[in-house]
This record gives C-alpha cells, sequence and structure tokens, in this order.
C-alpha cells in the first residue's frame, strides 16, 4: 500500500481515503468541502446551525437553515470537478429531519451523522420524495460511532426496520475536537482510544459483512494529525481517515481569519476540555471568554434558536450556538473555537491542495521506511 487508497462508500468512490471533518457552526461550508472534493477526498457541509448567517434566523430557524444548507450544496457542487460531498448531520439537532431530507433532495453524496444514534436515519430515503426522486436517490448514510456495540446496534435496528445496513461508519476517538461522545473520565482511559475502539468496530461490522457480502468501510477520526497516522490506521482495520482541526489552517476554510490564528498561536496548555451547555464533554482552544465562564462571570440568557435537543437552555451560562458563530467571525471574545487534541502542533496556513500534498507525501514515506525496515532484517 504504496500510495493512499480509494475509499469506496458502494458505488460512490473518493479518490483518496481522507474525509475533512464536518465543523458547526459555519467553519466547514461550501469552500472549504469543495477544495477538498477537489483534490479527491470527501468534503464536508457542517449543517448545525448553518442558518446563522441568515437575517431571519432568528424569528426563523427552521427555514433559514433549510435554506443556508440548500445553498451552501449548491455551492460547493458548482465548484467540485471531483470527489464526494457529505453533510454532518447531528442526531441531537431539533431540526433533524428536515435537514437530512434538504441534504437527500439536493444530491449529497453521503449523510455523516452523530451526536445520538440515527436509528431511523434510513427512512429518509424514501420519506415525502416523489417516485421520481427517490429513483434518483444515490445518498449514503454513514452514522458516527465511538464503540463496537453502538455499531453492531445500528446495523441490527436498520436491518430489521428498513431492510438496509449503513454505507459505512465513522469511529471517532476521544482526541477529536468538538462535542465528544465520551464520559470526562473517559477521555485518558486507554481502554476507549481509537487505537482500541477501532478494531472493535471493525470486528463488529465484519458478520454484517459476511451476510450481506458487501463491504461497510469504517473510518477512523479524532486525533489524525499525519500521512503516517493516516497508514498506522489503515493497518487496524480502517478504510480511511477523517480529520477536521488540519483543515481548519487551510486558506479555505470557510472561518474568519482570527479563527484560523488562534490555532496556529494554541500552544499544548491552552487546549482544555469544557462542560458544554449541550451536557457533552468538548474539547476547546481555552480564552478569556472560556475562563468567564469557568469563573461564574456568565449567566443564564433567553435561548432564540431552541437548536439542539438537550441543551439546558435554563441553567446554561451562554449560547453555544451563539458563542460559535461569533468565533466563527472571528469575535473571539464572545465566543471560542472548538479543537483537537493535536491543535498545537498547527504552526501555519497552507492551502488544502498543500496539505493534502504533505499527507499523500508522509503516507508514502512511511510505507517506504517500512519497507526499508522490513529489509535490513
Amino acid at each position: 500500500m504504496m500510495k493512499l487508497p480509494e475509499l469506496h462508500f458502494g458505488d460512490s468512490i473518493a479518490q483518496i481515503p481522507i474525509i475533512q471533518g464536518g465543523m458547526g457552526v459555519g467553519i466547514s461550508l461550501s469552500g472549504l468541502a469543495s477544495a477538498v472534493a477537489n483534490e479527491g477526498g470527501v468534503g464536508v457541509i457542517a449543517a448545525a446551525m448553518i442558518g446563522m448567517g441568515e437575517p431571519d434566523v432568528g424569528k426563523n430557524p427552521t427555514e433559514a437553515n433549510i435554506r443556508a444548507l440548500t445553498q451552501e450544496i449548491r455551492k460547493a457542487k458548482e465548484l467540485m470537478t471531483q470527489g464526494l460531498l457529505g453533510v454532518n448531520i447531528m442526531v441531537a439537532l431539533t431540526n433533524f429531519a428536515d435537514l437530512v431530507k434538504t441534504s437527500i433532495r439536493e444530491g449529497a453524496d453521503v449523510i455523516f451523522s452523530g451526536a445520538g444514534l440515527p436509528l431511523d436515519l434510513p427512512k429518509y430515503l424514501t420519506e415525502d420524495l416523489t417516485e421520481e426522486l427517490r429513483s434518483k436517490v444515490r445518498t449514503k448514510l454513514v452514522p458516527i460511532v465511538s464503540s463496537g456495540r453502538a455499531a453492531a446496534v445500528l446495523c441490527k435496528k436498520w436491518l430489521a426496520r428498513y431492510d438496509y445496513l449503513p454505507d459505512g461508519f465513522v469511529v471517532e476517538g476521544p482526541k477529536a475536537g468538538g462535542h465528544l461522545g465520551f464520559k470526562p473520565e473517559e477521555l485518558d482511559d486507554p481502554d476507549f482510544a481509537l487505537e482500541k475502539i477501532l478494531p472493535e468496530v471493525v470486528a463488529a461490522v465484519k458478520p454484517f459483512e459476511t451476510e450481506s457480502g458487501r463491504r461497510i468501510p469504517v473510518i477512523a477520526a479524532g486525533g489524525i494529525y499525519t500521512g503516517a497516522d493516516i497508514a498506522k490506521y489503515l493497518e487496524l482495520g480502517a478504510s480511511g481517515v477523517q480529520m477536521g482541526t488540519r483543515f481548519v489552517a487551510t486558506y479555505e476554510c470557510d472561518a474568519d481569519q482570527a479563527f484560523k490564528d488562534a490555532f496556529v498561536k494554541a500552544k499544548r496548555e491552552d487546549i482544555t476540555v469544557i462542560k458544554s451547555p449541550v451536557g457533552m464533554p468538548g474539547r476547546a482552544i481555552l480564552n478569556d471568554f472560556l475562563l468567564a465562564v469557568r469563573e461564574g462571570r456568565k449567566k443564564p440568557f433567553k435561548c432564540p434558536f431552541h437548536c439542539i435537543k438537550p441543551c439546558d437552555v435554563v441553567h446554561a451560562p451562554y449560547c453555544i450556538s451563539q458563542a460559535l458563530v461569533n468565533a466563527k467571525k472571528g469575535i473571539l471574545k464572545h465566543g471560542f473555537a472548538f479543537c483537537g487534541e493535536n491543535v498545537w502542533r498547527v504552526d501555519r496556513i497552507m492551502s488544502v491542495k498543500e496539505l493534502i500534498g504533505i499527507l499523500r507525501q508522509e503516507f508514502e514515506d512511511f510505507w517506504l521506511q517500512k519497507k526499508a525496515a522490513l529489509a535490513g532484517k
């Protein structure tokens, strides 16, 4: 495996096995997603509160989000010359169903869905669609999980309810950025490390692959930084990798320059895990805003959006969506940046093309070195 292999989701094929992680609110939109796709990867638009830039988002959040997602998918497709386009849609979003239906109607190649188990995701491949549109749907469904047990549950449920198997899985480890599917005490526990849970997910889906006679690719995510990392996880059974933090530090990322600069300036000691208003731990870059939260200087607010089901809008000291959109706009004094564990390694901004080129070279160098080491024995 001297060169990056293709990544297959059934009959949908990416030329390289790299998925750009979906990063809300507004960090990965059509600009970044299309750039990654044009290098042969899977570019991903994050649907979470994607309509925050729409003028009527306060009064009509549902319509604003559907409109914005529609526009971003269409923009990305206009800019794409190859690769695949994905949409990341969290199960916990109150408008989950609307965003899934919109993505399918607009012809997204893949829907990635986590922050909860998407038990009924397959029903949207046909629900509210005309017969003509149903016959044209090619959207693949890829849940995001953090255990082999969750993967097996989804396979069983989807087969029983819809006679449908997932087209792949993303298994996200505890070094990922943003909201994490682990308890705080599990983040540094070796039993929950990506190196441990990835093979467990691969093993969990194997019986379903054997019975169905088709491949279910498993994608490794969380803390992957170099081409050597990609090689390592492919050796452990992954068919590809998902990377988020590295793609923030690109010219094409849809965030403000100040947001990207926060990644470049971040030191190892700046990385912190917060308790998010949505009830999950989240990894972020510590700044004055988060210090004020930690010290009790932020007070409960009136929720304007009701965007995430488990959000504690009564007691939360700030609106997570508003804080993240402020950060996306570069107003970090009123927000903060989510990040992965390895953000401290980012030292400059580069193009997506250059980044993919570096990852390719590192991947190839890994195998050359391994081949040389084996030859020397």
